[in-house]
């Protein structure tokens, strides 16, 4: 099974729309599964019309945890307090408090207490599920709890689970179609690390085209072939031209431009990928589908 991963340095420029719709155009001739590994705010279902009710989920345990104190053992030396990067612990009635938020469970409390008077517990911290969309592919997505931390964990894990119930499938999934979350954080790392290919999806502005410089940084990390989808490029021909030659300097190839269009806004208000929404976009996807599964013959 092929990874395609659809990543973005910054939000808003469409690429869950954009995942959606290439979905569509490639179960068209190959049998995939998609994962949306924008765990902090995942839309990918909504785009496809699916209702959380329709959901077959469960809570994820043991992809994050949080100190816990013994207070008998505690000699108030604050060695814990000094130590935490995040600033996660308190101080009351000389005795260490975790806050309410705060804690990554990355144990260094726990490592310098000279009483052991600390350890890691585990906590439900996101809920993770999957559904199958009418379109006759699954989606896996998961969604972190408000205010809880862990996004990375979460993310290998949703990747996991498709990667299950690909392999549980009647016939061999082919394409694993990963959206990933914007940025270049813990879960764009988690999302971006093993895949086959990445789809870096940006838009013609100053903030488009600087984050798409540092989601690149990550793709090369890993040494991950990757090529540019220039959404909305008609917003700006002197933004998308620079693109444009970054990209032919680098040595990297734009897979697609597409228009503006307020059509895309319309297709998500109506829950529906905008390859089946406006149909003169479908040849457009049918196209860019055609043509990746070409490079991975």
């Amino acid at each position: 099974m092929k990874t395609i991963t659809i990543l973005s340095g910054k939000g808003g420029v469409g690429k869950s729309s954009i995942t959606a719709s290439l979905a569509i155009a490639m179960s068209k001739s190959r049998k995939i599964i998609c994962a949306d590994c924008d765990v902090d705010a995942s839309n990918l279902a909504l785009v496809f019309g699916i209702s959380e009710d329709s959901f077959e989920e469960w809570d994820l345990l043991s992809t994050n945890q949080k100190a816990e104190f013994d207070l008998e053992k505690c000699n108030s030396c604050r060695q814990c307090v000094e130590t935490c990067y995040f600033n996660a612990i308190s101080w009351v009635d000389n005795k260490p408090k975790l806050k309410e938020f705060g804690c990554e469970g990355c144990k260094a409390c726990k490592i310098v207490c000279p009483k052991d008077a600390i350890r890691l517990v585990d906590v439900f911290n996101a809920k993770i599920g999957y559904s199958k969309t009418k379109y006759g592919f699954t989606v896996v997505s998961a969604q972190l709890t408000m205010g809880e931390s862990g996004s990375g964990k979460v993310v290998s894990e949703v990747k996991k689970k498709a990667t299950l119930l690909a392999g549980n499938s009647e016939n061999s999934t082919e394409i694993m179609l990963v959206d990933s979350a914007a940025g270049i954080g813990c879960p764009v790392i988690a999302s971006v690390a093993g895949s086959d290919f990445v789809i870096i999806v940006t838009e013609p502005t100053v903030s488009g085209f600087s984050d798409m410089k540092r989601a690149l940084e990550v793709v090369n990390h890993f040494r991950i072939p990757c090529e540019i989808i220039i959404n909305k490029f008609d917003i700006n021909m002197d933004q998308t031209e620079k693109t444009e030659r970054f990209a032919k300097e680098n040595g990297i190839e734009i897979l697609s431009r597409i228009p503006y269009d307020k059509a895309f806004s319309e297709a998500l208000v109506n829950m529906t990928p905008i390859a089946v929404h406006e149909k003169k976009y479908e040849k457009l996807f049918d196209d860019l589908s055609e043509k990746l599964l070409f490079d991975f013959r």
